[in-house]
């Protein structure tokens, strides 16, 4: 998703949507990304942000070669969901 971008500065996630910023924080380490949080703003809840916000952090995930540790529930559930992405679960 182009939309979300990886704000490397802040270890996180990004997707703006009408002027308020959803985003997944994470750490590092070599090969693996570990999303530790997600966090919508109110105002942008029950429109699919959150998921827009984990799809996008997935593919940019997938297109550096890295994998992913789900360590936050939201990321838990969407991952069981969606095993288009099981090639990339850690």
């Amino acid at each position: 998703m182009p939309d979300v971008i990886d704000n490397k500065s802040l270890n996180r996630f990004e997707l703006n949507v009408d002027g308020s910023v959803a985003f997944a924080t994470y750490r590092r380490s070599p090969g693996i990304v570990v999303i530790t949080h997600t966090e919508t703003p109110a105002a942008l809840r029950g429109r699919g942000v959150a998921s827009r916000l984990v799809t996008g952090a997935l593919e940019r995930i997938r297109e550096e070669g890295s994998k992913v540790v789900a360590g936050c529930g939201f990321v838990v559930d969407f991952l069981g969901s969606h095993p288009e992405y099981s090639d990339i679960q850690a």
